[in-house]
């Protein structure tokens, strides 16, 4: 399905996804990288050590949640976009995702925007609430969720405006 569509399987999700004890403790990263290419700047940028150093340069993203912090400095040096921090302890309806953006106009904080899922579906309206602007590295949005959709939303599409690189 990946190599096809992709969008990862719900089996390729339950590998890269900490479990629901540590997604309750706060901020976590998970990394959706399925494919081995020759990649690493997630390791490298990681200070804490939470994604594991490549033995091969072509190896998949390790990650140890417990020593995350959720800080996202990886998020802005991952080229595919494939990193994210889930903050499903942020509010007892809400849960706060931080994601990479590199469209056009930058949604402002406080403005509405659509949430989308892996597939680009619209699945709601939600609010920004930090834009990080990141010189020459992907910007960091951070959006608020309903709970329930924290492992759905993967991106974000500003409302009336012409999405541009």
């Amino acid at each position: 399905m990946l190599e096809r569509t992709g969008i990862p399987t719900e089996d390729d999700l339950k590998k890269v996804t900490p479990d629901k004890e540590r997604l309750a403790k706060g901020p976590v990263v998970i990394v959706e990288c399925f494919q081995k290419i020759p990649c690493n700047p997630c390791a490298i940028s990681c200070k804490f050590g939470a994604i594991k150093p490549f033995e091969d340069i072509n190896d998949l993203p390790q990650v140890d949640f417990d020593k995350c912090t959720g800080c996202g400095i990886c998020i802005s040096s991952c080229p595919g976009l494939a990193i994210f921090v889930i903050d499903e302890n942020y509010s007892d309806k809400e849960a706060l995702i931080k994601l990479p953006y590199e469209m056009l106009p930058l949604p402002q904080k406080g403005e509405e925007v659509y949430a989308l899922d892996r597939a680009g579906e619209v699945v709601d309206k939600v609010k920004v609430v930090k834009v990080q602007k990141i010189k020459n590295k992907t910007n960091i949005i951070s959006i608020l969720v309903p709970k329930n959709m924290s492992m759905t939303v993967r991106s974000i599409k500003v409302e009336g405006k012409k999405n541009e690189r």
